[in-house]
This record gives structure tokens, sequence and C-alpha cells, in this order.
């Protein structure tokens, strides 16, 4: 073996599979990892070793790292989370010297508050705290077991909140990797049929639902390269769990008025309703845009989602495979006469290799693929892109 180990917490996940063959990793994870189930249903994984080697018993994966990709979608995200514990513990017990967690949609991060009072919870109103009266703040919670488990590093895609990168980075000593996906997204509008973004960006409008959605706009703003695209900011007000009411910021660009012929893509981290994207795009549209798409990092496909953004307002999806079942068809429904998928195994494999000082310049240009179905009507044969 080499002296890093690519496994995942379930058999035969496509997404681990495949980052480790991108590493460079010959062997099938299934040959490296057992992962066990006892008839009691307890999960029991054990790295597999030469059965009559008596001399590296709990060691045998001495000075090595191991690398978990933890994206699987056959259990609950409870299951795989404490699947991550146990394989972090069975490295370290087995000698590893460093335990990487690859975990694109980092799980419970979304319970980021809870009815404690801390140095981050300074101004927040007691209406605010009766709301998570009664809960943990499992962020937390998930980053303490996490850690004493024998995590060293999180990787992670896009995590929107600022309290949960900070609680890990100062409990993994600035070992925690919250990997933005600009480059991504740039490089797709630029180069495929997506949107026309006109000389220098003239004709592209970037759009932030909120202002939380602000510093990934401006990301891809940077990344494009295209100085003339222009950006509108959203003032976002919750009128109650799923109803929102918006209006165009004061801080953006162009007014509804001026967004007349040009190409619209909104921008957010995640999308779970999606109440609030077809509002926003339901006010753009009054702007008489040439198109209104829609780029999101992390797609729970539920019903939900996908009845609301089959609007008639939006009219193009992209997204990427943080959250694997979008590339069901099943998942996407109707959705996937519009919905692109980035996919984002070469996109990991190059920071890993990077981050492990290792040649990854096989990526430096080729670094995700395109899934999107014959249903969608700019679908080309996967040679296209």
């Amino acid at each position: 073996m080499k002296d890093f180990i690519i496994i995942s917490n379930v058999s035969d996940d496509p997404f681990a599979i495949d980052i480790g063959h991108m590493c460079g990793q010959p062997e099938e994870i299934s040959d490296i990892i057992s992962l066990k189930v006892y008839a009691n249903t307890e999960f029991c994984p054990r790295f597999i070793s030469d059965e009559m080697d008596l001399s590296q018993i709990g060691a045998q994966l001495n000075g090595k790292t191991i690398i978990i990709c933890s994206s699987g979608t056959n259990h609950t995200r409870g299951s795989l989370a404490m699947r991550n514990l146990v394989l972090a513990r069975a490295a370290k017990d087995n000698g590893a010297r460093k335990v990487i967690l690859v975990e694109p949609d980092l799980y419970f991060s979304a319970q980021d508050r809870g009815p404690h009072r801390g140095p981050d919870e300074q101004g927040r109103p007691v209406e605010d705290m009766k709301k998570f009266d009664g809960q943990p703040f499992t962020a937390r919670l998930y980053a303490e077991v996490l850690k004493s488990a024998g995590v060293d590093v999180v990787i992670t895609v896009h995590n929107h909140s600022s309290k949960v990168q900070k609680l890990f980075s100062y409990l993994f000593n600035g070992e925690f990797h919250n990997l933005t996906p600009s480059d991504l997204y740039a490089d797709y509008i630029r180069y495929s049929d997506m949107v026309v973004t006109g000389k220098d960006g003239d004709n592209l409008v970037l759009c932030a639902p909120d202002h939380g959605a602000e510093p990934f706009m401006k990301a891809v703003f940077d990344s494009l390269g295209l100085p003339k695209t222009s950006r509108i900011i959203m003032e976002k007000v919750r009128d109650g769990e799923r109803k929102v009411s918006m209006t165009v910021s004061k801080d953006s660009d162009l007014s509804l008025e001026q967004i007349q012929g040009k190409d619209v893509i909104v921008l957010d981290d995640m999308v779970r309703t999606g109440s609030t994207i077809v509002e926003c795009c339901r006010l753009l549209r009054q702007g008489n845009p040439n198109k209104t798409c829609f780029g999101v990092t992390h797609f729970l496909s539920s019903a939900e989602a996908r009845e609301n953004l089959n609007s008639p307002f939006i009219d193009e999806i992209l997204t990427l495979n943080t959250i694997p079942t979008i590339l069901n068809r099943d998942s996407q429904g109707r959705l996937r006469k519009k919905l692109v998928v980035l996919k984002i195994e070469k996109w990991i494999a190059r920071f890993l290799l990077q981050y492990m000082g290792r040649n990854s310049a096989k990526f430096e240009k080729d670094f995700y693929s395109v899934d999107m179905s014959s249903k969608n009507p700019r679908w080309r044969p996967p040679s296209r892109y």
C-alpha cells in the first residue's frame, strides 16, 4: 500500500472509488477494508491484513494517512456519521499517522445554534434564543466527537456557517478546509453554452438571493475574470417558515429594469425547499431578462424542492454532486429537463494530491465532469465537454 489509503463509510461508493482511482490507488476499497455489520446491526469495520503475518498486529497502518470519503446515500446521515467515527478509531487503533475526513456536505452543520450564550451569541434577541430552547448545538458535538475518534483533518465544500467554520478550525488546529467551488462554476459558465456572457461579461448578471450568499457570488465573479459582469443582491424578509419577500438591495450594480435582455444566474450554497429561490427568480423576471438560471452547491432533492423549482421562472439549474442522490434521474424528476450536475471527484482528488504534496497537473484544466440528462435541450454526448 502507499503511504495514503482512501476508503469510504459504505461499500462500493462510486464517489470514493473514483477519488481513489484518480489519486492513483490501484486497489479497490473493498479489498482494503471490510465494512462488517453484526447480526445485532452494529457496525464493525476491519482493515484487511495478511492472515499469516503475525508481526504487525495493530500496526499495519503505521505511518499511513487514511482518507475517509463520506458521501454515501444508503444510510441516514446519523448512521453515516457514526460510521465515520468508528472508521477513524479503527485507523488510529491500527497505527495510522493521520486521518482525513472528506465530507462534501458536512453533517449536522446546519444545526449551528442552540439556546446557549457564548462569545458568538452576543446581541442575539431572546426571541431567537427561544427558537432553540431544548435543542443541542449539534454541530459542536459532531466536531468534538470526530476529533475524539481520531480525525485530524476535515475537508468539506462550501459550508456557509461562519460559526461552524470557526468552531471546526479551532478544534482541528486550522486543519479545516472549506473548499469554495467558484472555479467550477466559473469554468462551466465561461466555456459551456449555458448562458451568453457577452464581451467581458457585459451580458451576464450574477445574483445573491440574500446577503449570506454575497461572498460566494463575489468568489464566482472573481474566478470568472469577466470585469463587466454585473451583480445584484437581494434583501430578503422571511414572512414565515416557507414564505419570503424580496427587494433589490441598494448595494446592487443594476436595478431590475437594467437586466432586460441579459442572462442572470442566482447563486446560493444550498436548497431544501426552493421557496426562496423561486421568489428571487420571480422578482428577477419582472426585469425581463433573457434567461434566469440557478446555481447551487448542495441540492437536497426533496419532493417539495422538485415541485417548487419546476417553476417557469427558472430556466436552468446548475449544481454539484455533494449530495450524490441528485445524480439519480428519479430523484431529479421533471427537473432533469433543466438540470446540470458538475461532478466534483476530480476536483476533490486535485485538492488531496496538492495537500499531500503530489503532482496534480493532470487535473489543472480537466478538473470536473458534466452529468446531464438527454431530456435537457442542451444535452450533447459526453465528449462535448
